[in-house]
């Protein structure tokens, strides 16, 4: 893949040195950013006619996988980028594609709300008629890359229409944009994940993205697919890294007394067996989840709703037997275990939750609807 190589150098040069620190001063990582975009990956899933790679969901969840692999929060804010990248390509948004294709533009998601939490399909936020212009109100609970973003991807209440949403594309640093407080999570602790505050922001009618009252019909059948598949991705980059960090510091740590490495000791082995299964047997499922997407395969929505969830249960998993399998020095910020037993805590409550996702697997099971009708 052409753009592997300078994935790779940037991962080595940039992303990996700074992930402790981006992680112990929460910073936001804006060199591998600004390097990643610079190289072309963040707009690598821009159609070619606007100057993007043309490439599908295969090589984004590449992507995430191996940033994933060295830094949690980068892989999340690249992840953010694309979904909301997915929603400007499927409304034709040529100006803002055409940015991030030249590699000048960070773009990303704004649907959690403080009023209806995790179910992002309800927003309460609304979008008022002011003749040319619509007026945005909002309190945005969680918005990832929120002070160094170029523009969100908006979700509210229709103008007009049917129906429980509208999306609209809003440029950062807008007159009436806030963004209280700092982000200080367990994990994750550089994707600066803020509250968004909008109070009477204008836009312009032609900022909607689609039609008035569409919106999740946007989100469910285009953002919501890459969404799921990238942050699977980058669950399953957490594991591969945290099973790879285990098994190096059982080989290389020696029980003296025995004269014996902790490799020889059999529950510490065995716990890595299954560290390794696990992430083997969910990055299988991520990787049939993005076949069958691209093959349009008719079990695609169901393996992708199970991808994510799956992932999120593993990363959790993994990190656990590795923080049992390594024992006190896994407690430590000497190795890299801790970082990401923090950082694979997130996947589960980040919206669909982990109990939503299980609950649209049985309703696709059982041939229901994913959501109920809004009252």
């Amino acid at each position: 893949m052409t753009y592997h190589k300078e994935l790779t150098r940037i991962i080595e040069e940039i992303v990996a040195p700074a992930a402790s620190g981006t992680d112990s001063e929460g910073a936001f990582p804006s060199d591998a950013v600004d390097a990643l975009g610079a190289a072309g990956v963040l707009g690598l899933t821009v159609p070619a006619p606007y100057g993007g790679g043309g490439l599908g969901p295969g090589a984004a969840t590449d992507v995430v996988r191996n940033l994933a692999t060295a830094c949690s929060s980068t892989a999340m804010v690249v992840t953010m980028h694309y979904a909301a990248t997915a929603a400007l390509t499927a409304t034709g948004r040529e100006d803002v594609l055409r940015e991030i294709g030249a590699g000048r533009h960070l773009t990303t998601l704004a649907f959690s709300e403080s009023g209806s939490r995790s179910h992002f399909w309800q927003p309460v936020s609304t979008a008022t008629a002011d003749g040319e212009e619509v007026v945005l109100d909002a309190r945005k609970s969680w918005v990832t890359s929120a002070r160094h973003a170029d523009s969100y991807v908006w979700s509210s209440r229709p103008l007009a229409a049917d129906g429980p949403m509208s999306l609209w594309t809003v440029p950062a640093g807008k007159d009436g944009l806030s963004l209280p407080g700092r982000f200080d999570g367990l994990g994750l602790r550089g994707n600066e994940s803020l509250p968004v505050h909008a109070d009477g922001v204008r836009v312009a009618r032609t900022d909607l993205l689609g039609e008035d009252g569409a919106g999740l019909d946007i989100a469910l059948t285009a953002v919501l697919p890459w969404f799921l598949l990238l942050s699977a991705s980058c669950g399953v980059g957490l594991a591969q890294a945290v099973t790879a960090a285990t098994a190096e510091h059982l080989t290389g740590t020696r029980l003296e007394h025995l004269d014996q490495s902790l490799a020889q000791q059999l529950p510490s082995r065995a716990k890595l067996a299954r560290m390794r299964i696990q992430t083997d047997r969910t990055g299988a499922l991520v990787a049939d989840a993005v076949a069958a997407v691209d093959g349009g395969r008719a079990d695609a929505q169901l393996l992708v709703l199970e991808a994510k969830a799956a992932a999120d249960e593993t990363a959790a998993e993994v990190a656990d037997l590795a923080m049992s399998a390594c024992g006190g020095a896994a407690f430590r910020k000497e190795l890299p275990i801790e970082r990401r037993f923090r950082d694979s805590r997130a996947a589960r409550v980040m919206a669909p939750t982990t109990d939503a996702l299980h609950d649209f697997v049985g309703r696709a099971l059982c041939g229901l609807p994913l959501l109920d009708a809004p009252a």
